[in-house]
């Protein structure tokens, strides 16, 4: 989906909307006071003050009419600058629009306004050259909104809209907006009862209900027999370290502002984790090691705490409590190279077997000349993002590099992931360090018997379960796989008094094999009944009749087919077994 606000064209033309949007809304209700109307990535919007009057989701089509009447008449966009004293004399009825102007240097920016005919708005523009120019737009919804974003402040009235060039162009993006509606993680999980949120609970902290539960512990069982094939030992650690803990990582000093604020209990002070690196490292501390030992691979499926703003907390794409599929590889410095490789392929085969395979790689590193953000080490720098680059060439993997964005401790492999719908996201990473060991005194003993400091990878696959769980949903509209699904089976018996014995015995057989499944007794007729496993998007639904009864067979429907194959209990088990497996 374009991004509105990056394109300078669309950015322009949206703004000039803006202003459209507010003129046609100033001729409907006279008595109508405006505060800022922004560009965004996905359009424009205006915030509005109505007075007594609101909004309905029936006056968009009629304010829409307006708009088109006014950019009919094709009026030029005249560009007017005034001083200070203009300003505030052109908009002395207007308290929104004067509070804009107080906060305004005149020293320092030019004060300057917008007219198309009868309407005048304050504006830094730029905008197009007349109203003729807006013709392809549509008023999308609307919403209440804070006037400074302050809950203490009046609540004015927020109208949404998008403006394109080519009729075209709109019509495809409304389509993707509808689709981007239906895919939307928050919606599935809400019908599917994966996860749920509750404002007693917080912002950015998703509740996983029972059927969310089962995905995400199959996520974990899936993971975990990867890494301890690869040799990972998986710890438990708390939630809260010490200030002082943070301290020794650099984490209170490089990333603060991203944490919770701290907790005094009796004489020590707290914070909850935001990561899980510093406990792995006094893990690894507390034994002495030798060199034989690397690679020491310590992983954590980890319930960390990051400060997300309100505004930008999501379901469970973005929160505020997030489970990390996290793990450090402490190794030698001649293991990198082999280390990394093993992580970068295990990305490779995770992505393989979930079908991924719109993403691509991005390479962080540190900018030479920020001595402040990055430890100040030429020489490891230089050593730590070559032996990256190595490897993803090795590989043939194709990749970016973004100088500046590595962490403070050094360069970082992220893997952007371009969704079903809407921007890329970061799903899996590996970071390299040289510094938290130093920190932390971390030493193994080389073959000459002398102390040596490790070097650490930091990866996560998953990134979180959280985010993970939030790509799937999307990426399937919610119809997970079958080794996935809360409910893998969904038994109906086409009548409970001669069928419903059959389907315990179906249940019981299934339920040994642990596998997941329910059994649709309710006094409803057959047709609503599969319509719902449908609505569930269970993968299987099963119909029990005299036929299947009397043959130990059964007759299923997969989901999203309309075709029906009846089989033998046994041929049926192997299907869903062959199915599972390679994901085991």
């Amino acid at each position: 989906m374009v991004n509105i606000k990056e394109n300078e064209d669309l950015n322009k033309l949206n703004h000039s909307c803006a202003h459209l949007l507010a003129q046609a809304v100033k001729h409907l209700y006279p008595d109508a006071k405006f505060w800022v109307g922004p560009v965004i990535e996905e359009g424009f919007y205006y915030d509005i003050d109505l007075g007594d009057e609101v909004v309905k989701e029936e006056d968009l089509p009629r304010i829409e009419r307006e708009m088109k009447k006014i950019a009919k008449d094709g009026k030029r966009i005249v560009r007017n600058e005034l001083s200070k004293e203009e300003a505030i004399k052109k908009f002395q009825d207007d308290p929104y629009k004067l509070d804009l102007i107080s906060r305004m240097n005149e020293d320092e920016e030019v004060i300057s306004c917008y007219t198309q005919g009868d309407f005048t708005d304050l504006c830094r523009g730029p905008h197009v050259e007349t109203v003729k120019e807006l013709k392809y737009f549509k008023l999308l919804k609307f919403s209440g909104a804070y006037w400074k974003a302050d809950s203490r402040n009046k609540m004015l009235q927020r109208i949404y809209g998008v403006c394109f060039r080519k009729e075209e162009d709109l019509n495809e993006y409304l389509h993707e907006l509808e689709e981007r509606k239906a895919r939307d993680h928050r919606k599935i999980g809400k019908e599917l009862n994966i996860f749920m949120a509750h404002d007693l609970v917080g912002k950015g902290m998703p509740l996983w209900l029972p059927n969310g539960s089962i995905v995400r512990k199959e996520l974990e069982n899936y993971i975990y027999h990867k890494e301890n094939r690869l040799g990972y030992h998986h710890v438990y650690t708390p939630c809260v370290g010490t200030v002082d803990l943070y301290k020794t990582s650099g984490h209170w000093d490089h990333y603060q502002e991203n944490m919770f604020p701290s907790i005094k209990v009796d004489d020590e002070e707290f914070v909850l984790r935001p990561m899980n690196c510093p406990h792995h490292m006094l893990i690894y501390a507390n034994t002495i090691h030798s060199y034989r030992e690397l690679p020491i691979k310590i992983g954590e499926f980890a319930t960390d705490f990051r400060y997300e703003p309100s505004g930008a907390v999501k379901g469970l794409e973005r929160v505020r409590c997030m489970c990390q599929n996290d793990a450090h590889i402490f190794v030698r410095p001649d293991q990198i190279k082999e280390e990394f490789k093993e992580v970068v392929n295990l990305i490779l085969e995770v992505y393989k077997d979930f079908g991924l395979k719109d993403y691509k790689f991005r390479l962080s590193l540190r900018d030479r000349e920020d001595k402040h953000k990055y430890f100040d080490d030429d020489e490891m720098w230089d050593n730590a993002e070559n032996k990256l680059r190595e490897v993803l060439d090795e590989l043939d993997v194709e990749y970016k590099e973004a100088i500046g964005e590595a962490a403070f401790y050094g360069p970082k492999l992220d893997v952007e992931v371009k969704p079903a719908v809407g921007p890329e996201i970061t799903l899996s990473t590996c970071q390299l360090d040289f510094l938290l060991p130093r920190r932390f005194n971390l030493t193994y003993v080389d073959q000459n018997g002398q102390k040596k400091i490790p070097v650490v990878l930091h990866r996560a696959i998953f990134g979180t379960f959280d985010r993970f769980t939030a790509f799937l949903l999307e990426e399937s509209k919610g119809a997970l796989p079958l080794w996935l699904s809360p409910i893998q089976i969904n038994i109906i018996p086409v009548n409970n008094e001669y069928h419903l014995d059959y389907a315990k015995k179906l249940f019981s057989i299934f339920t040994e094999k642990e596998y997941r499944l329910t059994i649709d007794d309710k006094d409803e007729k057959m047709g609503y009944k599969i319509r719902e496993a449908q609505t569930r998007k269970i993968p299987y639904t099963l119909v029990l009749g005299d036929n299947e009864k009397n043959n130990n067979t059964v007759t299923y429907r997969k989901f999203g087919e309309d075709k029906t194959s009846t089989v033998t209990i046994e041929a049926f088990l192997e299907l869903i077994e062959n199915q599972i497996k390679q994901y085991k």
